[in-house]
């Protein structure tokens, strides 16, 4: 099979409609729609144009059609068959800017097709260029599902009802606490104690104290999260460098039992003397 870098080709998939899209009309009649909305990933914007001439405060952005990127907050997403066209890694970008978007106590809508027989790049039928195609599941709440497609309703880490008697403060994290970004199996908070500003923590959704008893799967979400955390933190904050960390252990200085890598902003001027940087965590060894 030809190994394309991306799907360049994602946007081919959307279709020109004159009625509301299935996944719409369900959310719609049972008024899943509330306040400032945004439809991301709109395609032609046949949806937005439709519910908008119903009453709703939407708009729409599309990376090909609409461009140009939100700068507010939304109380309620929808994302239609956005991710079943999606290789992996744009997947988990995706899901990093839904809940860059929503507001803190909103709610996303991310429907995924069911009936998709063949997995991978195809070609077109009328463009008659490479397309690709998946199937996608997410640990979401399943709120509709029939054989062609599947509705999930996605909220801030943070907002989810405490279902265990677990008092871990990263599995639980307080409600109120401002989430910098989430992606499936990771998410991220600024830390309580900051060491400078903009000190932030990436953590795994699954309690685990041991960074190394982590899956693959769940370290590399914590390193591409973590490159989106200082992405974020180098446009809002502009440090002039970073320490990243993790505490294994008591002797290694970790005091709560759940997997963080702390990822600190340096300034100009914030010590003396930066040479060493985290080799400071034994001071005699920093000088070297």
């Amino acid at each position: 099979m030809e190994n394309l870098k991306g799907n360049p080709n994602s946007h081919l998939t959307a279709k020109e409609r004159d009625n509301l899209s299935f996944p719409a009309k369900i959310l719609f009649e049972r008024k899943f729609l509330h306040g400032r909305i945004l439809d991301f990933g709109c395609g032609f914007g046949n949806d937005v144009k439709i519910l908008s001439a119903k009453g709703l405060d939407i708009k729409g952005y599309d990376k090909h059609y609409f461009p140009n990127y939100p700068s507010e907050k939304f109380d309620t997403i929808i994302c239609f068959y956005v991710l079943n066209v999606l290789l992996p890694e744009e997947q988990s970008t995706v899901l990093m800017e839904l809940s860059r978007l929503i507001k803190p106590t909103g709610k996303v809508y991310i429907t995924v097709r069911r009936d998709i027989k063949f997995e991978g790049f195809r070609t077109h039928k009328m463009h008659q260029k490479k397309t690709y195609q998946c199937n996608v599941i997410l640990h979401s709440k399943s709120v509709f599902r029939n054989e062609n497609c599947e509705i999930y309703e996605y909220q801030h880490y943070n907002q989810l009802p405490k279902i265990s008697d677990n008092h871990c403060p990263f599995c639980y994290p307080d409600s109120d606490r401002e989430l910098v970004v989430e992606s499936a199996t990771a998410y991220a908070i600024y830390d309580k104690f900051p060491v400078s500003e903009g000190h932030a923590l990436v953590i795994p959704k699954r309690h685990c104290a041991d960074y190394f008893e982590l899956s693959f799967k769940e370290q590399s979400a914590c390193m591409f999260l973590l490159s989106k955390v200082k992405e974020i933190i180098s446009s809002d904050y502009h440090p002039d460098g970073f320490n990243v960390g993790i505490n294994i252990g008591e002797f290694g200085g970790q005091t709560v039992d759940h997997v963080h890598i702390h990822l600190i902003p340096r300034y100009k001027g914030d010590v003396a003397n930066p040479r060493g940087g985290v080799r400071g965590v034994i001071p005699s060894k920093k000088e070297y």
